[in-house]
């Protein structure tokens, strides 16, 4: 057997083969590491001219896998058929605006002030352009835009929340196909968000001997938070009627109203008055507005951002540090273990979420087993 080195063939048996090593460059489109096929002539001139036409046809095949592998020059010159379809879809405001709008059963303006804040977010990070032509690296550079304006992790995730949210129902509602390019956006694990800590037993009393000091409106809103285990929202938008005093366990009646909705379903519930609570319910009901905080809540809406404003400003001073208005809340539920209440009572007194399927069977605890924990607490 003889081989031709420069026209790549081979002679078996007088038969004549062509005979080439595949690239290593392009040898993994290839179960073998060479190409061999039978030129089934035994005249070497005729089977010369098949070689160079086989040699001729691999080399343009291979060039053209090596082109895969590569960027096509001037690709942003190339006229893309896409390029002639206008798309008609929201842009991000005028979506902001349609969500509002099919969602106006939860118009509040903590609501409506997220979502516009979040909308205008996009938009002048990427555009205000249309919902369909946001990617997902338009997403990361949002994410990164956000970071960079010195948000924590869990508000850049709330505020993805929002945005998948309202362009995920527009696009529905819209008939829109198409992906949520804010669908799937990698979130890294940054450790800088502060974990709200509770405020010791000996600077809350201080705290609350200081609201009866202070003796306003303000202060009763405070103490009454300080023993309930209320959220802001839920104190500040009560109604001097939610106060019952008259009844051998004071309480309060905490509902749902059209000025302030509750979180959750579990959040509606009967609070008992123990200490501080009790002695700013008793004050409240002095007073002669129907609202129980006329300075936060006029029955059109209730403005719990100004008093916790307030209230921080007020407390920081007279507590430690990474503690706020909402820490009261955490302080209720080490308070409450503290004196080994069980865990279905403290969600019941708290309207924390049921921890388990059985607490939610039943009408719940009456109010003088939750008050006997709550007194318990409070000596």
């Amino acid at each position: 057997m003889t081989y031709n080195q420069s026209s790549y063939i081979r002679v078996r048996f007088g038969v004549y083969h062509f005979v080439r090593r595949v690239p290593a460059d392009v040898k993994q489109h290839y179960r073998s590491d060479r190409v061999s096929i039978s030129l089934r002539t035994k005249s070497a001139k005729t089977a010369t001219r098949s070689a160079q036409s086989i040699s001729q046809r691999l080399n343009d095949y291979w060039h053209g896998l090596r082109l895969q592998k590569m960027d096509v020059p001037a690709l942003h010159l190339v006229i893309d058929d896409k390029d002639d379809v206008v798309d008609d879809s929201p842009t991000m405001m005028e979506a902001v605006d349609i969500y509002l709008r099919l969602k106006s059963h939860k118009q509040t303006p903590t609501f409506i002030r997220a979502a516009k804040r979040n909308g205008k977010y996009v938009a002048e990070a990427l555009g205000n352009r249309a919902i369909t032509s946001y990617s997902s690296s338009d997403a990361s550079a949002f994410r990164d835009y956000l970071f960079d304006k010195g948000l924590a992790v869990g508000s850049v995730k709330r505020i993805f929340g929002s945005i998948r949210s309202i362009i995920n129902l527009v696009m529905q509602e819209h008939g829109i196909e198409g992906a949520n390019g804010f669908a799937k956006t990698y979130m890294p694990e940054r450790d800088d968000s502060q974990d709200r800590q509770p405020i010791p037993q000996d600077k809350l009393i201080e705290l609350q001997h200081a609201c009866k000091r202070e003796d306003d409106e303000m202060r009763w809103l405070l103490a009454l938070i300080s023993d309930t285990g209320m959220r802001l929202a839920e104190a500040a938008g009560l109604n001097k009627d939610d106060i019952i005093l008259d009844t051998p366990v004071p309480y309060i009646d905490l509902k749902a109203h059209s000025w302030r909705r509750l979180k959750t379903k579990s959040s509606a519930r009967h609070i008992p008055l123990v200490g501080a609570s009790l002695w700013a319910a008793q004050r409240l009901q002095e007073s002669d507005s129907s609202y129980a905080f006329p300075r936060y809540c006029d029955g059109q809406t209730c403005n719990a951002n100004s008093a916790s404003a307030a209230l921080n400003k007020w407390m920081k001073p007279r507590v430690t540090e990474h503690t706020v208005v909402h820490s009261l809340r955490h302080s209720m539920r080490d308070r409450l273990r503290a004196v080994e209440c069980p865990s279905d009572i403290i969600d019941q007194i708290g309207g924390w979420s049921l921890s388990s399927i059985g607490s939610s069977y039943g009408k719940g605890y009456e109010l003088p087993v939750l008050a006997k924990w709550m007194k318990l607490m409070e000596e």
